[in-house]
C-alpha cells in the first residue's frame, strides 16, 4: 500500500490538477467559441438510438491517452515552456501547410484558430512519452559505448530518410518561401543535434501519437492532404520531426533564459 501511495504521489504531482484543469477549460473554450461546428459534428449521432455506434471512439481514446500522459509527474516550470513553444511552433506549422496548400481545412481556414492548442497539448504528451521511454532503456541497458554508436546510426539512418521523404512531399511547393525556410530549418535541426537518443526517441514519440492524430484527422476530412492519403506517411513524421523542432527550440530557451538570470 505504501508503494501504492509513493508510485501515486510520484504520477500526480501537486501541478497536476492545475494542467488538468487548464486542458478541460481549453477544450471546453473550443467547444463554446466554434460550437456551430462541434454542433455539425453531433449530429452525426443518433441519441435515440444506438447512440454507441456512432461515437467517435479514436477521437474519444486520443483525448483519454492525452489527458492521462499530460497529467504524468507535471511541472508547471518546465511545461509551461513546452505549452509557449507548442502554440508558437504549431501556428507556424499550420501557417505553412495552409498557406503553401499542402493540406486544407474543411472550414477552409487558413489556418483554423480551433486547430492551434492541439499543439502544445500533443507536445506535453510527447514530452511524457519520450521521459518514460528514456527511462525505459535506461533501466534496461543503460548507456554503454556500443550503445551510443547504434543510436548515433539510427539517428542519421533516420532523419535523411525523413529529410528524403520530406523533398519529395514538398516539392510540389518548391515555389513557395514558407517551404524553403521549413526545409532549412529541418536541415539545420537534423545537423547539429545536441542528444542524439533523445532527439530520436522524441522523433518516435511525436511520430506515434502523430499517426493516430492523423488517421483521425483524414479519415474524417477534418484536414485534407494533397495527396488524398489517409494518412501521408510524411505527415506522420513530421509529427516526430515537429516535436524535435519544439524540444531543441526549449533547450535553447531555457539556456538563455538561464544565463539572461546568471548575469543579473
Amino acid at each position: 500500500m505504501t508503494e501504492f501511495r509513493i508510485a501515486l504521489k510520484q504520477f500526480w504531482t501537486r501541478d497536476s490538477s492545475i494542467l488538468l484543469g487548464g486542458f478541460l477549460l481549453t477544450v471546453f473554450l473550443i467547444v463554446y467559441i466554434w460550437w456551430p461546428l462541434a454542433e455539425e459534428y453531433l449530429k452525426y449521432v443518433d441519441w435515440n438510438g444506438a447512440w454507441w455506434r456512432y461515437m467517435d471512439w479514436l477521437l474519444l481514446g486520443i483525448f483519454g491517452f492525452m489527458s492521462v500522459t499530460i497529467i504524468a509527474r507535471a511541472n508547471l516550470k518546465t511545461d509551461l515552456l513546452i505549452v509557449f513553444v507548442g502554440v508558437c511552433g504549431g501556428l507556424a506549422i499550420e501557417s505553412w501547410g495552409t498557406q503553401t496548400n499542402l493540406w486544407h481545412y474543411y472550414t477552409a481556414e487558413r489556418p483554423p484558430l480551433w486547430i492551434i492548442p492541439a499543439w502544445p497539448i500533443a507536445s506535453l504528451s510527447i514530452d511524457r512519452i519520450t521521459r518514460t521511454l528514456d527511462w525505459i532503456i535506461n533501466k534496461a541497458i543503460g548507456k554503454s559505448s556500443s550503445l551510443q554508436s547504434l543510436v548515433s546510426a539510427l539517428y542519421w539512418l533516420t532523419f535523411a530518410s525523413f529529410l528524403t521523404l520530406m523533398l519529395v512531399f514538398v516539392a510540389p511547393t518548391f515555389d513557395k518561401s514558407f517551404t524553403w525556410l521549413a526545409l532549412i530549418l529541418s536541415i539545420l535541426l537534423i545537423l547539429t543535434p545536441t542528444d542524439h537518443r533523445y532527439a530520436l526517441l522524441t522523433f518516435i514519440a511525436g511520430s506515434g501519437l502523430g499517426y493516430y492524430l492523423e488517421l483521425w484527422g483524414t479519415t474524417r476530412e477534418c484536414w485534407t492532404y494533397y495527396t488524398y492519403q489517409t494518412p501521408p506517411l510524411f505527415a506522420v513524421l513530421a509529427h516526430g520531426m515537429a516535436a524535435v523542432a519544439f524540444w531543441r527550440a526549449g533547450v535553447m530557451m531555457k539556456k538563455v533564459w538561464g544565463s539572461s538570470v546568471t548575469s543579473h
